[in-house]
């Protein structure tokens, strides 16, 4: 009698509900300070349901953020749908963090190469975003230079252009974005409103690859 009920109560609750795919933002200061959390706002009121994770790591280059995603294990353990991706400001800095154009590639390459070699639940890899990083606005004194303005659009961004073509990858545009809105840029970090409009940004690159919205109640994506 007893066993019966509890198999029956057991049946009454059901299978838990399922786990949203994840969503992971990459990149470093810019990603960790705070445009993940509009984006999902975003993606939760226009009916997709991910979920959001900020996997910023403030002040990386990007071959600290490679050591990073090697030492966490990050994609693995996250096991992401989609990862956006946005690296190189730091590396354009005028001290020790400073990293040639070769490294650079070779350490966006690896990163993409981690993410190819990772399956999510349904067993497909990763799709990746890929965007250019913004403008440096201003000179900030032992950190960056005018050379490190040179460097955004005369090497950085055309190496991620590239490297998204030859991989096939959605290219997002966010040093477009604030060159042609510079007030969302009056330092290195976009203000508040820098931060609204990059997860705009990003989303209306996403939202066209996501497909139609899940209408309540149906099965995960």
């Amino acid at each position: 009698m007893a066993f019966t009920l509890a198999v029956s109560l057991a049946g009454c609750r059901g299978a838990p509900p399922p786990v949203p795919p994840v969503l992971l933002c990459a990149g470093d200061s810019i990603t960790a300070g705070g445009y993940p959390w509009y984006l999902q706002r975003h993606l939760d009121e226009a009916g997709y349901r991910l979920k959001v994770i900020n996997a910023g790591e403030k002040g990386n280059t990007s071959g600290e953020y490679l050591g990073y995603l090697r030492r966490s294990h990050l994609i693995e353990r996250t096991r992401p749908r989609w990862i956006l991706l946005q690296l190189g400001t730091n590396d354009v800095r005028c001290d020790g963090d400073a990293t040639p154009l070769d490294r650079f590639r070779e350490n966006l390459e690896a990163i993409l190469d981690i993410a190819a070699g990772q399956r999510d639940p349904d067993g497909a890899a990763p799709r990746v975003l890929l965007a250019t990083i913004p403008p440096v606005p201003v000179e900030v004194p032992g950190q960056f230079d005018a050379a490190s303005r040179t460097r955004v659009e005369g090497e950085i961004n055309p190496a991620i252009r590239e490297i998204a073509a030859r991989r096939a990858l959605p290219l997002v545009d966010n040093h477009r974005l604030f060159v042609s809105r510079p007030a969302l840029l009056p330092a290195v970090h976009p203000s508040e409103q820098g931060y609204r409009a990059l997860a705009e940004n990003w989303f209306a690159a996403l939202a066209p690859l996501l497909g139609a919205p899940d209408p309540p109640g149906a099965p995960q994506r």
